[in-house]
């Protein structure tokens, strides 16, 4: 299939909003979500950008986000929908969706909307999981290209080059559609939804579906056995000279 006319389904996830300082619950259970605001990943909003940043380039024909979590995700899905775009899906969810149940319900989610492109954050900021799109294109036995830096559609030839940052500088993968790609920091910018785009957003269709509905098991597979804060840190202390620094390092820290 060429990549002209493709639809392109993106995966949003929820994070703790960055301006918030959470803290673990005090039976050590997880971490104390009442009364904090979540907002959208920042890996996902560079995918929503470049998913929609391919549409305008006429590069794909539709732009399917997708959500999944509690009634409240829905406001997540509809900064997507002020981002550009089109219609959203929310897999209404109130319990713990572990990263290979999310891959799960996305994979059945692409074989509904018969989806040629997959766009995903490379990893989640709150629990750094990194795991989901790895596992979707597993599913479906699709290409995948992760930490993507750059992405340039052939739409003649219905493949996807794309960049990545590896350990050694850049990488460049050619895919032939369909494919899952994941978005690393330098992407793009994601743009702010402006008000009117967010009124409109309003009136973009949301479908709702359980993960019941989708044939597909969520049960968690890992047991999480306990969550601490990390110790605090000592004040720092000023010294008066190089003299008395190295002394405390000697003396002190024992570490020269």
């Amino acid at each position: 299939m060429h990549a002209v006319g493709c639809r392109h389904a993106v995966l949003l996830t929820g994070v703790i909003c960055r301006v918030m300082l959470p803290h673990s619950a005090s039976e050590q259970s997880g971490v104390d979500l009442k009364n904090v605001k979540m907002g959208m990943n920042p890996f996902c909003e560079i995918a929503v950008e470049e998913a929609v940043k391919l549409k305008e380039g006429g590069s794909a024909s539709e732009v399917v986000a997708v959500t999944i979590g509690p009634k409240a995700a829905g406001d997540t899905l509809r900064t997507a929908l002020a981002m550009g775009a089109d219609r959203g899906v929310h897999v209404l969810e109130d319990g713990e969706v572990q990263p290979l149940a999310v891959a799960k319900l996305l994979a059945a989610l692409t074989r509904r909307e018969e989806a040629t492109l997959c766009m995903l954050g490379k990893q989640a900021i709150d629990d750094d999981s990194n795991q989901t799109g790895q596992g979707l294109a597993g599913l479906l036995g699709w290409p995948q290209a992760t930490f993507a830096s750059k992405v340039v559609m052939d739409r003649e030839a219905g493949r996807a080059s794309v960049t990545r940052e590896v350990d050694g500088g850049l990488e460049t993968l050619s895919l032939k559609l369909p494919a899952v790609i994941t978005a690393d920091l330098r992407l793009n910018e994601p743009r702010y939804a402006t008000l009117p785009n967010i009124m409109k957003a309003k009136k973009k269709k949301v479908d709702t579906v359980t993960a019941q509905e989708l044939g597909v098991d969520i049960t968690p597979r890992l047991k999480l056995v306990k969550v601490e804060e990390p110790a605090k840190r000592q004040a720092g202390v000023m010294l008066s000279s190089v003299k008395e620094l190295v002394d405390r390092l000697r003396n002190e820290a024992k570490v020269i």
